[in-house]
């Protein structure tokens, strides 16, 4: 089955956070809080899968305020964050949204993403992924993690289920 066969199947895509929605770079300040960059590209994209009927979900290792702000900032429902274990992680995000694996995309960028990688119906990762984590990939953006990869993935998902999204304006 090529990529684009799978996207056309996706209902539901999960993210990860660090070196996927951001670039993987920890900020800390003089107080000690840690500061995470989004794109905003990235925040269109989830507005426009969204926008068009595909759940968004997140998966993340670690926990963040951050994090559960800026998606609730994008309207995204379902935030799983502080899952060290992704693959149980990933079993509790398709169990409570009632999707199967081959309907639901990944998108990850590490070695802890593997599991989940495998999984998923649709595997995706960022341009500067790790080997390992590319070669488990149906599909690898042209965009680093925190640069656009979301959003390119958004757009792969719309244009493989045959969606004009070009006229949408920005959330």
């Amino acid at each position: 089955m090529t990529p684009e066969q799978r996207a056309a199947r996706i209902s539901l895509v999960a993210i990860d956070v660090d070196g996927v929605l951001t670039d993987g770079r920890l900020y800390y300040g003089p107080h000690g809080e840690a500061l995470k960059v989004f794109d905003v590209r990235d925040g269109h994209g989830i507005k426009m899968l969204l926008g068009h009927g595909v759940d968004v979900a997140i998966l993340s290792a670690r926990s963040s305020e951050i994090v559960a702000a800026r998606a609730r900032e994008l309207g995204i429902r379902r935030v799983l964050q502080g899952r060290g274990d992704k693959a149980l992680g990933w079993t509790e995000l398709l169990a409570d949204a009632a999707v199967p694996d081959e309907r639901a995309g990944y998108i990850g960028d590490d070695l802890p993403d593997l599991p989940v990688l495998a999984r998923a119906g649709l595997a995706a990762t960022v341009a500067d992924a790790r080997d390992e984590v590319k070669a488990a990939a149906h599909w690898i953006t042209p965009e680093p993690g925190g640069r656009g990869a979301v959003r390119a993935l958004a757009e792969f998902i719309l244009r493989a289920k045959r969606i004009d999204f070009a006229g949408m304006t920005r959330g």
